[in-house]
């Protein structure tokens, strides 16, 4: 497969710049920024960012939605030889607080106005000693329209350097930073676009959030790779990327399968022209057969695309092929993409034979540089052989197709969005009233899965379930929140002592 000679993000961007300088490289609502201007602005931040004091590698973080002042400042970042740390919008200031003092992150790019949130206020309220600067995407005028006069050069990027550390929760609740170099997002990504038949006439309506891989690799940076044109979406409505579809004569829509099932369901479906969809990529959750026949009979996908992969492997694992029949699509999450290595290995440690069901370990380019500062859970996670344990369970049949068929460990997946028991346990444990709390994910019609909590409260304690939620929903981001609680007086537990959860399923 024919792919660029990239090896680092701000190469991509230099080469647009040169080659394509007055092409649109992201438009959102009426901005829109070329690829020269694009080169320009993030340079001129990236200077600015080393004058203020980022010394290399150190960490910016970005706490704010899809826009186009986002890609600049993670570009920016880049250019400077930071490594940039995205933030989830949906989470509270302690959640925020406990990934900017893990970075170590020097600046924060963030907003003071989303959907109701200053999260610049929000930040400066948390105890993050390391923090220089504060930087407002919305008010400070990152977006410099004359090449500033720098003294010194840019620095000279390594392939190797880390670009991003994105936090992904584990099963001991405690975040974990994956560190991915800029090599191995310009592969893998390179090779997703590539794969999916991603093309420089594309027009590509990124609703997946920028915190996420989805957004953020599988999204700005394939259209950088591409060539194509990105519209940065900060909120999914039903009604409003239907209007963006119709205005815009968008091609191509990755997403969840809420994502899609929710189009489907709004009532502007029929008044809107979506005839110029032709390329969808989902994946994140279990997927009925029927929606891909949908996406392809009401919708009008021409290809249609499923993967699986996690933060750890830079986001993919496997793909299916275009010409896969929805069947496969639906049941399975493609063969292994080039260079990597999937197997099952069972219970007793052996390789799984095909069908037979095991913990799925991937080897390759696209395994994580390890987790930040933590080479305890990197040693965990990585074995001497080069392995990833990826704390899922599946089978590969007889033609390499993998087929994910559970969660290791107690994970659930809200919306697309993976939610860990553990973590909500610890953030529901520091309530004053709970004494002891187990979460388990239940199914949802319109979620795929969401959290129900079993909560002792402490002697004496009182208070009511709408109390308990009302709480959660301020002190985490809102897909971990539990939809019920279930008060008991105890927990069943093995001899060990572990709570035992499938009793509570």
């Amino acid at each position: 497969m024919k792919q660029n000679n990239f090896s680092t993000i701000p190469e991509v961007v230099a080469y647009r710049a040169e080659n394509h300088p007055d092409s649109i490289a992201f438009k959102k609502d009426n901005q829109e920024i070329s690829y020269f201007d694009l080169d320009l602005y993030s340079s001129n931040l990236a200077h600015t960012l080393l004058r203020k004091g980022l010394s290399y590698q150190e960490a910016v973080a970005i706490w704010a939605p899809n826009s186009i002042e986002w890609i600049v400042a993670a570009i920016a970042t880049h250019k400077a030889g930071g490594k940039i740390v995205p933030i989830n919008t949906r989470m509270k200031g302690p959640e925020a607080e406990y990934i900017l003092n893990a970075s170590h992150a020097k600046f924060l790019f963030t907003v003071n106005n989303f959907l109701g949130q200053d999260f610049g206020e929000i930040a400066r309220q948390q105890h993050v000693p390391d923090i220089k600067e504060i930087i407002n995407l919305d008010k400070d005028n990152i977006l410099l329209t004359d090449r500033l006069d720098q003294a010194s050069e840019l620095p000279t990027i390594n392939p190797k350097d880390i670009a991003d550390i994105i936090f992904t929760s584990g099963t001991t609740g405690k975040p974990k930073g994956v560190m991915v170099s800029h090599a191995q997002n310009i592969r893998v990504f390179d090779y997703w676009s590539t794969y999916i038949g991603l093309t420089q006439q594309d027009r590509y309506l990124i609703v997946n959030p920028f915190f996420h891989t989805f957004g953020y690799k599988a999204g700005w940076l394939a259209c950088l790779l591409r060539g194509c044109i990105g519209f940065p979406l900060d909120v999914f409505d039903p009604k409003v990327v239907l209007s963006k579809i119709n205005d815009e004569s968008i091609t191509m829509l990755p997403g969840p399968p809420t994502l899609y099932q929710s189009i489907m369901q709004s009532d502007a479906l029929s008044e809107s022209n979506i005839s110029s969809l032709r390329l969808g990529v989902t994946g994140a959750a279990a997927i009925p057969v029927q929606l891909i026949h949908d996406m392809r009979n009401i919708l009008g996908f021409e290809t249609i695309i499923t993967a699986y992969g996690l933060t750890e492997s830079t986001g993919v694992v496997t793909m299916c092929t275009p010409s896969d029949a929805a069947e496969i699509i639906a049941n399975t999450s493609g063969k292994a993409i080039e260079g990597v290595e999937v197997k099952c290995v069972a219970i007793d440690g052996n390789e799984a034979a095909s069908y037979e069901q095991g913990e799925i370990l991937v080897r390759g380019f696209n395994v994580m540089e390890g987790y930040f500062e933590d080479p305890k859970a990197t040693q965990d996670a990585i074995n001497e052989d080069g392995w990833l344990h990826t704390g899922d369970i599946g089978f590969l049949d007889e033609h390499g197709y993998l087929k994910i068929t559970d969660r290791v460990k107690d994970m659930f997946i809200v919306g697309g969005f993976n939610a860990y028991p553990a973590e909500i346990e610890n953030i529901m444990a520091s309530h004053h009233a709970v004494s002891q709390v187990a979460v388990i994910g239940v199914p949802d019609e319109r979620m795929g899965e969401v959290a129900k909590a079993f909560v002792i409260l402490k002697s004496k304690a009182s208070i009511s379930e709408e109390e308990l939620i009302v709480w959660c929903k301020e002190n985490m981001a809102n897909y971990k929140v539990p939809r019920s609680i279930e008060f008991v007086e105890s927990l069943p537990t093995n001899a060990a002592g572990k709570i035992m959860k499938f009793e509570l399923r």
